[in-house]
């Protein structure tokens, strides 16, 4: 009785510093990133709706080309006016745009990364995320509304944009289920929230995805469609040539 007196306020401690049943911050946000990028590649088709003032739309038709974590292409392909821009972000954060009217593609500083892409509520930094535990340190994990809840703060050498993140993630599965965006002021600036949840080919994917500018009174809805996996893409097929190639 002596020892598990002694040992009892260990046990309280240990629950209190890991409240998920042992599971430390960073080993949830591991999880949350391993099901993001579990497969091997990934085709999609997207309708992006950006709302603004009012609820004026413009709705704008997407083709999505990824593989693994660092390789990612998106085209659009309506209306007419953007049909042909194309964003491609490959390893090492490289991040490039093509502008057909100009027929060159330009190389995204790292200083542009915080710009809206295309009009949309998504940043450059946020079109190109893909993992989080590569730029944050998880802390203080907790639980609210039956989620995980994670506070995200950079590395210390990390290019990042924001001075802090909130991530919700389900417990049964760790799909990602929402995101907070907070600037340097500690201001809650955007909200991204991410809903029907589909189990596809053995892989947890979330085909709408809802951005938010909570200063902006403005948001961009993206709906995934069409979602195919391990397909066999091929490196080619993620370069500046691939970007400017003509779509058919």
């Amino acid at each position: 009785m002596r020892r598990f007196k002694l040992f009892l306020p260990i046990l309280i401690l240990i629950f209190y510093a890991f409240p998920s049943w042992g599971q430390s911050p960073d080993m949830v946000l591991a999880k949350v990133d391993s099901v993001q990028n579990a497969f091997e590649d990934m085709t999609a088709n997207e309708t992006m709706t950006l709302i603004g003032r009012g609820g004026n739309q413009k709705e704008r038709k997407v083709r999505i080309n990824q593989k693994g974590s660092e390789l990612r292409m998106v085209r659009f392909l309506e209306p007419a006016d953007v049909r042909g821009v194309g964003f491609l972000r490959l390893a090492s954060d490289r991040l490039y745009l093509y502008l057909p009217a100009f027929r060159k593609v330009r190389r995204i500083a790292s200083s542009a990364t915080n710009e809206n892409f295309m009009g949309t509520d998504f940043t450059y930094e946020d079109m190109s995320r893909s993992s989080y535990s590569e730029d944050y340190i998880a802390q203080d994990l907790s639980m609210e509304n039956g989620q995980y809840r994670l506070l995200l703060e950079p590395q210390p050498h990390a290019d990042v944009n924001y001075h802090h993140l909130i991530i919700f993630a389900d417990t049964s599965n760790y799909v990602l289920r929402k995101v907070e965006f907070y600037d340097g002021e500690e201001e809650k600036i955007k909200e991204l929230t991410i809903d029907n949840v589909e189990k596809i080919d053995g892989y947890w994917m979330g085909k709408v995805m809802r951005m938010k500018s909570l200063d902006k009174n403005h948001e961009t809805v993206m709906e995934l469609s069409d979602i195919r996996f391990d397909q066999g893409l091929s490196d080619r097929e993620f370069s500046e040539r691939s970007l400017k190639r003509p779509i058919r």
